[in-house]
């Protein structure tokens, strides 16, 4: 399990753990898209198994925003923000962090099913 973890942080392989699942991580204030390899450069698993297989990962990415959202939410009340700044700051969050909750989403999408 702990070794699962680690290869969904580090974003390699779900089969081999070793390859890399991105090529680019993107950048978002150049407003670039990570870009994922076909196939893992270690074992050669197929990353998109079937066409649409990643549309699942949206899921994941939506939860992954919710809960930085609520993150913001609490902070920003125990601080004592207004209720018209943590608008603003749960937004500004989400624009800085789609790149990773993109890149997340997909890598725990594959981790939850493939074997490995």
């Amino acid at each position: 399990m702990q070794n699962r973890l680690k290869g969904v942080f580090q974003e390699k392989c779900p089969i081999c753990g070793k390859g890399e699942v991105f090529e680019t991580k993107g950048n978002v204030l150049l407003m670039k898209m990570p870009q994922m390899h076909e196939t893992c450069a270690h074992c050669h698993h197929r990353y998109e198994i079937e066409p649409g297989y990643f549309m699942g990962a949206m899921y994941v990415s939506y939860g992954l925003n919710i809960a930085e959202m609520v993150a913001v939410l609490l902070v920003c009340l125990v601080i004592g923000v207004s209720l018209d700044y943590i608008l603003y700051l749960a937004i500004f969050t989400v624009l800085l962090l789609w790149g990773f909750n993109f890149r997340m989403g997909r890598v725990i999408w594959m981790y939850l099913f493939n074997k490995g």
